[in-house]
């Protein structure tokens, strides 16, 4: 009899989570090596390693299991949803540069051009991001400095933390901070809540929450951010979907929705009231990998009502270039 239990894949399965959920890694991956020695092919022991590695922050090993379940089954949805996370701690370095254009029709006379450089770390509590921006808006040159951090603080909850400064106001906002707490739901769902406030000649507070879902290769998101000021609720939604293909960074992705986000290249429009009016957004977006190199493409349709009753168009496009080290 205890033969036979040692190798059912189910007693491995049931122990081992145990002890993970007692935070008992060490003992958890002795029980989950053993189990895969029986059953090399089994998903559910591949993934259990995988969170396991994961919330013992040894990523390299997470990785690895994930790599193997989705060898096997490559729409594997839980597989997928970990390989997001984990990417964002195995290579301990990136370097990357964004160029984003933009061209309107009525609105202003002058075509946009920002500029991105940033430099990340990985670190064993979350990534940190430094990036430099440059910004041709109105004929005008403006340069901004961003910092952001991802920490975790546990195995379901981890932060963003932002703050950004720029002396060229109008073009950026003179300062900028935001901080949101996501968390990793069961059934492969993830929640944020959060903040985002941009100060002008005054401050804007904007309130943001977000709700994500991963099925199989495919990733669901619905956004939203609300802006309250004496006189009414300004609202913004973005959904997007996105298909990986075969890792976490290739993937197409599309997006629709409306409003202004302070994420956007456009976020110094918020300094006016014209975020208040109605704004609409398509777009798509395509990353892809060769070997250590991220290259992204994207492109986007607003139509604006930038003034009472009057609409206008703006065209971006957008290119990306990341190298990990």
């Amino acid at each position: 009899m205890e033969k036979k239990n040692i190798q059912d894949e189910d007693y491995f399965i049931a122990y081992a989570s145990l002890e993970y959920w007692n935070d008992q890694y060490s003992k958890a991956k002795e029980i989950l090596d053993k189990g895969l020695s029986f059953h090399p092919q089994s998903e559910a022991l591949l993934l259990l390693k995988a969170k396991v590695n994961y919330a013992d922050k040894d990523y390299i090993e997470s990785e690895k299991a994930i790599k193997s379940i989705l060898a096997i089954d490559p729409k594997n949805t839980e597989a997928n949803s970990l390989a997001v996370k984990v990417k964002e701690f195995t290579s301990k370095n990136a370097i990357s540069i964004l160029y984003n254009y933009s061209h309107f029709d009525k609105q202003f006379d002058d075509d946009w051009h920002v500029v991105g450089i940033s430099y990340k770390r990985a670190t064993p509590i979350g990534a940190v991001i430094i990036r430099g921006n440059y910004a041709n808006k109105f004929a005008q040159d403006g340069t901004q400095i961003e910092l952001e951090a991802y920490p975790r603080l546990s195995k379901t909850f981890y932060l963003y933390v932002g703050g950004a400064y720029s002396n060229d106001v109008g073009l950026f906002p003179k300062y900028r901070t935001g901080v949101s707490l996501y968390a990793n739901l069961p059934k492969s769902f993830e929640g944020e809540i959060g903040y985002r406030q941009l100060y002008f000649s005054n401050s804007i507070w904007m309130y943001t929450a977000s709700i994500g879902k991963y099925y199989k290769n495919f990733w669901f998101n619905i956004r939203t951010y609300i802006t309250p000021d004496n006189k009414n609720i300004s609202h913004s939604y973005t959904g997007t979907v996105r298909y990986y293909t075969k890792s976490a960074q290739d993937y197409i992705g599309f997006q629709i929705g409306t409003g202004i986000s302070p994420e956007e290249n456009r976020n110094n429009l918020l300094e006016n009231e014209t975020f208040k009016l109605k704004t609409f957004k398509v777009g798509a977006e395509y990353n892809f990998t060769v070997q250590s190199n991220i290259f992204s493409v994207g492109t986007m349709y607003y139509n604006q009502e930038y003034l009472p009753n009057t609409k206008g168009n703006q065209f971006d496009i957008t290119l990306g270039y990341t190298r990990k080290f």
